[in-house]
């Protein structure tokens, strides 16, 4: 039985070390610690109406938890978006529906007209969507590599002229570089929600500022100066290492720039003592499942987007 369903308690590390439990439980693939959980909730911006919402039985084990909000940074108003996770071991109980409509009727009053969740592709998670009135649409993979043992291709010596691989860190002074980078590489990003990134100080907070974000192990390829190319390295300060986001701007794509710059992460990830790697990319992303299967990535689980329409199209006239 199911007590309540209320609000992760802001700054409360055990509360969201509880989350992360929970997380952890039903995707063991993604990279989560209390400290990033609590961040992420504390620096989200006010236009998105974030909310972590946590379900416990009545002696007050977290059984649940979703993640909620507007995606304000699409050019298309009220797209939403809820993600539940419920521990396999407390199924059944009530909490993921629970959950979820206390999520939707969050999105509905803040205006969403649609809501767009990441299901795991097996029949139980799938069933349970489709029967709230959720429907398919696009898949994207998650994938592993056994990293202290993998058979990394090594770094051109020496790298081509004009090539430069600099650390994360090394644009600590100014980060709007890669901002500029990360803004033009999301907005090629197969996905059902358009992204543009043109706030910079909400970048800073939600992106570079991260405790997740590992600055050392994020690696920038220059091309006469310019960046050309990056991955943000997502780390669980132990063993865990994660692609966070890969990409390459477009006037230097089809050169090798990202297997490159995930080339240096991974050596130096490996240096780190970090065993474990991770990534996701969408289904449809051919180029970038090629290069993640050149470095020995295995795709360990799959999810499906599911959108639902939550109210009628806002009258335009």
């Amino acid at each position: 039985m199911i007590a309540s369903i209320r609000d992760l308690r802001p700054g409360d590390l055990s509360d969201a070390a509880s989350v992360v439990r929970v997380r952890r439980a039903v995707l063991p693939f993604m990279i989560n610690t209390a400290e990033t959980v609590a961040y992420e909730l504390s620096c989200a911006h006010p236009a998105s109406h974030h909310r972590v919402l946590v379900a416990e039985t009545p002696d007050g084990e977290v059984v649940g938890t979703a993640d909620t909000g507007i995606a304000h940074d699409s050019p298309e108003p009220g797209q939403g978006y809820v993600n539940v996770y419920v521990d396999q071991a407390h199924r059944g109980l009530g909490a993921g529906l629970l959950l979820l409509r206390t999520a939707e009727e969050h999105l509905a009053a803040r205006g969403a007209v649609d809501a767009y969740a990441w299901v795991l592709d097996e029949p139980a998670h799938r069933a349970f969507a489709e029967r709230r009135g959720y429907r398919p649409s696009r898949s994207a993979h998650f994938l592993r590599l056994d990293l202290a043992g993998a058979a990394l291709p090594a770094l051109p010596q020496p790298l081509p002229a004009g090539v430069e691989l600099r650390s994360g860190s090394a644009f600590a002074a100014d980060p709007r570089p890669l901002f500029e980078a990360d803004a033009e590489t999301m907005a090629d990003e197969p996905s059902d929600i358009a992204a543009e990134f043109d706030d910079y100080e909400d970048w800073l907070g939600h992106t570079w500022n991260s405790p997740a974000l590992d600055k050392e192990l994020t690696t920038v390829v220059l091309v006469d100066g310019v960046v050309a190319a990056f991955t943000l390295a997502r780390t669980d300060g132990a063993t865990r290492y994660a692609s966070w986001m890969t990409g390459t701007l477009r006037a230097f794509r089809g050169r090798g720039m990202a297997k490159l710059a995930k080339t240096a992460s991974l050596h130096r990830a490996r240096t780190a003592g970090y065993t474990e790697a991770f990534t996701g990319n969408d289904a449809g992303n051919a180029p970038m499942l090629a290069v993640n299967k050149g470095f020995g990535y295995e795709i360990c689980a799959t999810e499906t987007r599911y959108t639902k329409r939550l109210t009628k199209e806002r009258d335009t006239a």
